[in-house]
C-alpha cells in the first residue's frame, strides 16, 4: 500500500483526497501556488511544498517540480486529481519513470483516448456504438464541406483535442460552414495547440449519459452505473445525477456493458468515465446512445456515483495504483436511491457569467442533508488564476423528487458575499418544470433564458424581512475540521416596539423604505437567512445573496447614502475624474474601474456635490465597496 501520497492539484479535489488518504492512513503532501500558500488544501496536508508563481503554467503544470516535489518529501505516490496534468501521457510516464506510483490509468491508455478521432475508430473496432461522422485525416476545406454535406445538416464540428466545450461549433446550414470550420481551427489552435478536427451528426434532441469504468491490473474491469449530465451552459456541466432518469434496465445493461468494452479494448486500469450523447427525442434507448469520448481519471461529479453505490472511488484509486484488485465484483454492486450534485462557481449570472473574485467575507452551506466538497472557508480568497468552481454541493435520497427538494433547501441557505456565485441560478434550474419532470436535454438551459436568471432585488413585502433581520443572532458550533467553523441560524421571535421605519438601498441600486407592523401573536415567527454587516443586511432568498445597504434607521428621510457609488466587482482603479467638493451632473464620469480586462465607467446618478472620495488612481477595490458618495443638488 502506498504510503506518503503527494496530490498534483488544488481546492476542493485536493481536500477531498487528503481526506479519504487520511481515513486509510496515508500522509499526504500539497503542493501550491504562491496564490495558494495559505489554500485549506495546503494546511490539511501533512506537508507541503511550494511549486512557483500563482499562473498553473509556472506551477500546477510544470510536471518537473511536481516530480522533484515529490522526491523531496519522500512520497512514493502522485495523483494527479483532475485537470491540469491528470490526462498527460508524458507526465504520467515521467512519474513512472521516476520510480514513483501513478494513480492513473497506463499511459499507454491515456494516449489511446486522447485523440477524439482516434479513440472513434478504436471504439468502433470494439463494438462501441459512435456517433454518425468523420474522423478522416484529409482535413481540407473541401474534404471537410463534402463530409458534412454527405452526413446531413445540421453537423457538429469538434477539435480531435479538444475538451471542456472549447474547439466546438453548432453548423446549421451549407453557406455557414467554412466560417464556422476557421473559428473552430482557431479555437482548437490556441487552446490545444492542434487545430485538426471531426465531424459529427448534430443529435436534435441530446443528453449527456456516461458511465464510470473501473479497471485494475488483474484484468478486472467493472461498471459503477450511469450518470446524467445534460444540464449544461456553453458545453459545460451545472447539475449531475446518478442514476439517469428514465433509464430503463434493459438500457442501462446495454450501454454499461458497451463502457466495459472500451475500457478493455484499451487495457484500463483505475478510474475513467466512458461520456456518451443520447438522442432522447424518443426517450432513453440503447440504439440511439453514442460514444462520445473517454475521460482517463476521476470525474468533478464522482460524488453522485459514490452516493449511490456506497463507494469511495479514491479509495478504489489508491488500492488499485498500489497493486490490488478492485474491491467489488460487478455482481456486488447495486444502485441505491438517487443522489444529485450542483456546482457552486464564484462568477455572476447578472453579468454573463463572469468569473467573481476576492475574499469570502461570508461563505455559508448549511449541510442540512448535504455532502459538500470545496476547497474555500469563510476568509478565503478567489483567485482569478484558476477555475472558479468554490465548492459541489451533493445530495442522496431515497427518489429523484426528494433529492431535488433537499437540494434546493440547501441552495437556499448558501450565503455568500461579497463574491457572487451562481447558487440562485442552480435554485431556479432545479425549479424549472423540465427539470423537475426530467424532460432533459443538453440545450435546455439555453432555452430558458432569463427565466432561469436571478431577478436584481429580493422580493420583500415592505421590506419587512430585512427589518426583522437586524434582530437575528447568530451561534457558533465546532465543525469535524479542526478550526473551522460554521454559522447556525437561530430563529426571530417578533415581539417589542409594535412599530420601526427601515430605509434601504436595493442591490439594483434603488431606494427603498417601508413601515413593519410586529404580529401580535407570540408564537408567529419569522425564520430567515440573513446577516446583519453593520452596512446593511445580507439576505438569501431561493439561494441568491443580495445586500441591502442601510440608508437612515427610524427616519423618512433620504441620506448621501442614496448616492453611494458602489465597485461592481473586485479591480483596479484606472482613473478618477473629480474631487471631492466638485459639483457633477447626471451621467458624468467620477472614474474607471478596470476589472476582468475590462473597463467599466462609474458615473453619477443625479446632479450633485461629490461628498466622499475613497479611490485613488491605482487603488485595489472589492466588489460593493463604496468609492464616492454623490450629495443630491437641493431643489
Amino acid at each position: 500500500m502506498i504510503s506518503k501520497l503527494l496530490i498534483a492539484n488544488r481546492g476542493e479535489i485536493a481536500c477531498r483526497i487528503i481526506r479519504t488518504a487520511r481515513r486509510m492512513g496515508i500522509a499526504t503532501v500539497a503542493v501550491y501556488s504562491d496564490a495558494d500558500a495559505k489554500a485549506l488544501h495546503v494546511r490539511q496536508a501533512d506537508e507541503a511544498v511550494h511549486i512557483g508563481p500563482s499562473p498553473a503554467a509556472e506551477s500546477y503544470l510544470v510536471g518537473e517540480k511536481i516530480i522533484a516535489a515529490a522526491k523531496q518529501t519522500g512520497a512514493d505516490a502522485i495523483h494527479p486529481g483532475y485537470g491540469f496534468l491528470s490526462e498527460n501521457a508524458g507526465f504520467a510516464q515521467a512519474v513512472i519513470d521516476a520510480g514513483l506510483i501513478w494513480v492513473g490509468p497506463k499511459p499507454a491508455s491515456i494516449e489511446a483516448m486522447g485523440l477524439k478521432d482516434a479513440a472513434k475508430k478504436l471504439m468502433r473496432a470494439a463494438g462501441v456504438p459512435v456517433t454518425p461522422g468523420y474522423e478522416g485525416e484529409d482535413q481540407s476545406v473541401e474534404r471537410l464541406k463534402q463530409e458534412a454535406d454527405a452526413i446531413g445538416y445540421p453537423v457538429l464540428i469538434k477539435a480531435v483535442a479538444g475538451g471542456g466545450g472549447k474547439g466546438m461549433r453548432k453548423v446549421d446550414a451549407p453557406e455557414d460552414f467554412e466560417a464556422a470550420l476557421e473559428s473552430c481551427r482557431r479555437e482548437a489552435k490556441a487552446s490545444f495547440s492542434n487545430d485538426e478536427v471531426l465531424l459529427e451528426k448534430w443529435i436534435t434532441s441530446p443528453r449527456h449519459i456516461e458511465v464510470q469504468v473501473f479497471g485494475d491490473s488483474h484484468g478486472n474491469v467493472v461498471h459503477l452505473f450511469e450518470r446524467d449530465c445534460s444540464l449544461q451552459r456553453r458545453h459545460q456541466k451545472v447539475i449531475e445525477e446518478a442514476p439517469a432518469p428514465g433509464m430503463d434496465e434493459a438500457t442501462r445493461q446495454e450501454i454499461c456493458a458497451a463502457a466495459v468494452r472500451a475500457a478493455k479494448a484499451v487495457d484500463y486500469e483505475g478510474a475513467g468515465t466512458i461520456e456518451f450523447i443520447a438522442d432522447a427525442s424518443e426517450g432513453l434507448r440503447a440504439d440511439r446512445i453514442f460514444f462520445m469520448e473517454m475521460n482517463t481519471r476521476l470525474q468533478v461529479e464522482h460524488p453522485v456515483t459514490e452516493e449511490i453505490t456506497g463507494v469511495d472511488l479514491v479509495e478504489w484509486q489508491l488500492r488499485v495504483a498500489s497493486g490490488e484488485p478492485i474491491p467489488l465484483k460487478q455482481e456486488e454492486l447495486s444502485i441505491n436511491g438517487h443522489a444529485i450534485e450542483a456546482r457552486l462557481y464564484a462568477e455572476d449570472p447578472a453579468k454573463g457569467f463572469l468569473p467573481s473574485t476576492g475574499r469570502l467575507d461570508e461563505f455559508y452551506i448549511p449541510t442540512l442533508h448535504a455532502r459538500v466538497e470545496t476547497g474555500v472557508e469563510e476568509g478565503s480568497s478567489v483567485s482569478p488564476f484558476y477555475d472558479p468552481m468554490i465548492a459541489k454541493v451533493v445530495v442522496h435520497a431515497p427518489s429523484r423528487r426528494r433529492a431535488i427538494a433537499a437540494l434546493q433547501e440547501e441552495l437556499d441557505g448558501t450565503l455568500v458575499h461579497p463574491v457572487k456565485t451562481n447558487a440562485g441560478f442552480l435554485w431556479l434550474c432545479l425549479s424549472d418544470s423540465a427539470f423537475q419532470d426530467a424532460d432533459l436535454d443538453t440545450g435546455l438551459i439555453e432555452r430558458r433564458g432569463e427565466a432561469l436568471m436571478p431577478p436584481a432585488d429580493p422580493s420583500l413585502a415592505n421590506l419587512d424581512v430585512a427589518a426583522a433581520a437586524e434582530a437575528l443572532s447568530w451561534e457558533w458550533r465546532e465543525d469535524t475540521i479542526p478550526g473551522h467553523k460554521a454559522r447556525e441560524l437561530t430563529g426571530l421571535r417578533l415581539n417589542g416596539p409594535a412599530r420601526r421605519d427601515v430605509h434601504f438601498i436595493l442591490p439594483s441600486g434603488e431606494s427603498a423604505s417601508g413601515q413593519i407592523t410586529r404580529r401580535a401573536q407570540e408564537d408567529d415567527q419569522f425564520e430567515v437567512w440573513t446577516r446583519d454587516t453593520g452596512e446593511g443586511i445580507l439576505i438569501v432568498e431561493q439561494g441568491q445573496t443580495y445586500f441591502l445597504r442601510r440608508r437612515v434607521d427610524g427616519t423618512g428621510h433620504a441620506s448621501a447614502a442614496d448616492g453611494a457609488i458602489l465597485a461592481p466587482m473586485p479591480g483596479k482603479v484606472i482613473a478618477v475624474d473629480v474631487a471631492e467638493g466638485q459639483a457633477v451632473t447626471a451621467g458624468q464620469r467620477l472614474m474607471v474601474l478596470e476589472a476582468m480586462k475590462m473597463e467599466h465607467a462609474l458615473t453619477a446618478p443625479f446632479d450633485g456635490t461629490v461628498t466622499e472620495l475613497n479611490a485613488s488612481e491605482g487603488g485595489q477595490v472589492q466588489v460593493e465597496a463604496v468609492l464616492a458618495v454623490v450629495e443630491p443638488k437641493e431643489e
